[in-house]
């Protein structure tokens, strides 16, 4: 593991806990991506990513790819989870999260906030959610801040979109599905909750 990964998993620990699980997917011409499981005293399951970060995303139009500077990232989910049968369904979320993290080495994209990732399928099985809006970073995990050049490693939360959801972000933009989310006082980490009304 990298001195950059390390220092990420600490942080991750300090934030969150010891993870409970983590699992590993290595994808043809990647590095491996781990997801890490993290419980806490409730009924609530975390689910980060450790990898993403390991290179900074870079433009995939830019003449000279720079192995140093360039946004760093990581994504955490948070899901309710019951200890019921269904949590077990819910850790097959471990795949998906694992190929969104690879997403910038395979296709050259920079996950930001504000940004939509489809995912061609649901989030788990049966999910309603078929894609995840990236949220702000700062509030569960703070930045880990690397030696310069390095940008510092930012925490991203994914925020799980019904269809729905999803086309009426891409014409109204993310702002605005989120004010309606907070409007309707949607528990965005029920793995059973319905779409926000959107008329």
């Amino acid at each position: 593991m990298s001195d950059v990964l390390q220092l990420v998993e600490a942080r991750l620990i300090t934030a969150l806990g010891e993870p409970d699980a983590r699992a590993a997917v290595t994808f043809v011409g990647t590095d491996r991506i781990e997801v890490l499981r993290f419980r806490t005293d409730g009924n609530v399951v975390r689910y980060a990513t450790l990898g993403m970060s390991d290179h900074p995303m870079t433009d995939p139009t830019a003449p000279v790819a720079d192995h140093l500077r360039g946004p760093r990232a990581e994504l955490v989910l948070t899901v309710r989870g019951d200890g019921g049968p269904g949590s077990a369904v819910l850790d097959e979320v471990l795949r998906p999260l694992a190929v969104l993290g690879a997403s910038p080495q395979v296709e050259g994209v920079v996950v930001a906030p504000g940004a939509s990732l489809e995912l061609g399928g649901p989030l788990w099985p049966g999910a309603p959610f078929t894609s995840v809006l990236v949220g702000e970073p700062g509030g569960l995990v703070e930045d880990l801040e690397l030696i310069a050049p390095m940008e510092p490693v930012r925490f991203l939360p994914l925020l799980p979109m019904t269809g729905n959801e999803a086309a009426w972000k891409r014409v109204h933009g993310a702002g605005a599905l989120q004010d309606r989310w907070l409007r309707h006082g949607t528990d965005l980490r029920d793995p059973a909750r319905s779409g926000v009304p959107l008329t």
